[in-house]
């Protein structure tokens, strides 16, 4: 559903993106992490149109992104990391005029933006001005607005940035009954238990370049079933072990206060990026 080969994007003398090469089936779920300024947005930017490559070719549903364009943009529908919706406008007026752009008629608007509404579950908020909607129920409506044209892809830049956990667990739970509707799921998130509770796969992108692309529990399992942590000069130091018995017998053979979890993915980020999440 979503094929790029050799994606290059350079800004002055910036390369953002170093040569990727990435395939994403039909009806997963993927996720694309990596630390700030590796290059997730610019990837997403080119994907949607909003940016042209340096080099490289990308297709969305066999469409080619430069080359048919338009056909292209209408399998997308995008949510971006920072709320864009019309504050003055109510949350209907919202979706019609997407749904205008997409050159839906009236009719077809009014069906759509009536499932949708209650889909996400603010069907009674259908009136209400935007402005007036809690931080949650916007990236709801983001969510309905890219879904009005019924695109074949949804790409999800950061769709809970800011929210508290409760909503964030919320967005969850629509993203997971939009992808089991058979769209196409391309996540970008900072909140690693995010990608690990939602994506099929995971790739980890770093400084422009992709360092690793599998399954979360892949890519878990690769670096041990148990992680041990213990703080040292002001550091904290993570083993990791296959199994809960030599991890205690790490502890029993060593000074000091430890404290015994699962591996997660943060984990595998760390590991592959050198770096904590938000760096």
């Amino acid at each position: 559903m979503i094929r790029f080969e050799n994606l290059r994007k350079t800004y002055g003398h910036v390369e953002a993106l170093k040569g990727i090469s990435l395939h994403v089936g039909e009806g997963e779920l993927f996720s694309y992490l990596g630390p700030n300024g590796s290059g997730k947005t610019t990837t997403i930017k080119i994907l949607t149109g909003l940016a042209v490559p340096s080099a490289g070719d990308a297709w969305i549903h066999g469409f080619h992104i430069e080359k048919e364009s338009l056909h292209a943009k209408r399998q997308c529908g995008l949510v971006t990391q920072n709320i864009n919706l019309d504050n003055e406008l109510t949350v209907a007026e919202n979706l019609h005029l997407h749904g205008k752009l997409f050159q839906m008629k009236r009719k077809e608007r009014a069906e759509r933006i009536h499932e949708l509404l209650h889909y996400i579950e603010i069907a009674d908020r259908m009136d209400s001005p935007v402005k007036s909607l809690s931080g949650g129920m916007k990236r709801r409506v983001m969510i309905a607005r890219a879904l009005m044209h019924s695109p074949r892809v949804l790409f999800l830049d950061e769709p809970t940035a800011g929210l508290d956990p409760a909503i964030r667990r919320r967005i969850w739970s629509l993203v997971k009954n939009i992808q089991q509707s058979g769209t196409t799921i391309f996540l970008t998130t900072h909140y690693i238990e995010e990608a690990e509770f939602l994506a099929d796969r995971v790739a980890f992108l770093n400084e422009g370049k992709i360092a690793a692309l599998d399954t979360p529990q892949n890519l878990m399992e690769g670096l041990g079933i148990w992680a041990l942590d213990r703080v040292a000069d002001q550091e904290m130091q993570t083993s990791f072990f296959r199994d809960r018995e030599e991890a205690n017998r790490h502890i029993a053979a060593r000074e000091g206060s430890f404290s015994l979890r699962r591996v997660n993915l943060e984990d595998v980020f760390i590991a592959i990026t050198g770096k904590k999440v938000m760096e």
